[in-house]
């Protein structure tokens, strides 16, 4: 049975990729700042109330998952947060450091932190982003880290495949449900519009006319976890995007 842990793994993306791995077999254990969150998973899903951009906590966290399950087979680096909605002239240092600490600085620790703990055959999934692929306007902090976690996952990949460490990421598009709602009305302040407006263009903005779902990210994920000669790649689940910042 393979082991693995998710960061932010009690809500959204993270939540349904717990809830698939413990489906195909897995044993799962999942970060999350959310203690309600964590305290509502289900039995089979074990959880720890950690901040990904707190070191001494992730640092506590892995020696809890070594004393448990003496390693860990795959790592999904998910977490993060979306970051201010303004021009980067608007931009407060403040708001961009607090983004790149959740979505940077953790995805560093949780790979400087678990790497020991993988074995040959290990894995590990980078949430990325769109965003990291074209760039994000009035979202300068969030692309500006997704870019860099795909340079983080590239140089992961290297450095840990002679130990047989596979690493790769995700590039969602706009995905469905509470999180890019608040975006969407986030971005349609910041533009003068309707968040109504706002989700049409974005749907618009792919060749197949439509948002992607958790679950499709889910099951990249399952499959990346289990693809034995796959590494160093970044995969898109977005809906093939042609346009990345329609004008609507």
């Amino acid at each position: 049975m393979k082991s693995v842990l998710i960061t932010a793994g009690a809500n959204g993306i993270g939540l349904v990729m717990a809830q698939s791995f413990a489906a195909a077999g897995a044993q799962v254990w999942v970060t999350d700042v959310d203690a309600t969150a964590i305290a509502d998973l289900p039995a089979a899903i074990k959880g720890s109330c950690v901040s990904v951009a707190d070191e001494g906590g992730m640092a506590a966290l892995m020696a809890d998952v070594q004393a448990a399950w003496g390693g860990l087979d795959v790592v999904c680096v998910n977490a993060g947060i979306k970051g201010p909605t303004s021009a980067i002239v608007d931009t407060d240092l403040g708001a961009w450091r607090d983004c790149l600490a959740v979505c940077l600085d953790g995805a560093f620790l949780t790979v400087k932190h678990a790497a020991p703990l993988m074995g040959q055959g290990g894995a590990m999934v980078f949430t990325a982003s769109t965003a990291g692929l074209y760039g994000f306007p009035y979202r300068s902090p969030y692309a500006a880290a997704k870019w860099a976690i795909i340079g983080l996952m590239k140089t992961a990949a290297m450095e840990l495949g002679p130990k047989g460490i596979r690493c790769n990421a995700i590039a969602p598009g706009s995905v469905e449900g509470p999180r890019i709602d608040r975006v969407f009305a986030a971005e349609a302040e910041a533009k003068g519009m309707t968040p109504e407006a706002v989700a049409a263009g974005y749907a618009a903005g792919t060749a197949l006319g439509c948002l992607v779902t958790a679950q499709d990210v889910a099951d990249m994920a399952l499959f990346l976890a289990s693809a034995p000669r796959i590494s160093g790649q970044v995969i898109a689940v977005d809906g093939f995007t042609i346009n990345p910042d329609p004008k609507v």
